[in-house]
């Protein structure tokens, strides 16, 4: 998937996993993306996996909680 899919697919599974609203879990996952959480996924596409997108929404939210 790409960056962009990668990062929706988090934001997703925020919601799902969760239980926030789309404008929360979009919130948070702006938040990481400007504290360069994701850096490493936009240099490295083959980071942006659905299972890590299942590790980084679990990180994602507990650090953004």
């Amino acid at each position: 998937m790409t960056y962009e899919e990668h990062l929706d697919e988090v934001t997703t599974l925020i919601t799902e996993k969760y239980g926030l609203d789309d404008d929360s879990a979009i919130r948070m996952v702006m938040r990481a993306q400007a504290d360069d959480f994701f850096s490493g996924h936009d240099d490295d596409p083959s980071i942006c996996t659905l299972e890590r997108a299942h590790l980084d929404a679990r990180a994602v939210f507990k650090r953004y909680k």
